[in-house]
């Protein structure tokens, strides 16, 4: 299996755990209590995502830009 590389945009949660995001797959979300946590959740995400074949939504994360309003 070819190794790909995968963006994760994490979030905290109300609740003091954390919530990731892989954006270059659809709705391919998970949380986690602590940030290790997330990112071993995360990774089974995105094995899932992969599994179910969500490359048909692919996109390239070019970066993050924060905007003082």
């Amino acid at each position: 299996m070819v190794k790909r590389e995968f963006y994760i945009l994490i979030e905290k949660d109300g609740n003091g755990g954390f919530v990731g995001d892989a954006p270059q797959l659809r709705s391919c979300k998970s949380h986690g209590e602590t940030l290790d946590e997330l990112i071993v959740n995360m990774r089974r995400a995105i094995e899932s995502c992969l599994e179910n074949d969500d490359l048909g939504s692919h996109s390239e994360v070019i970066g993050v830009y924060r905007i003082d309003v």
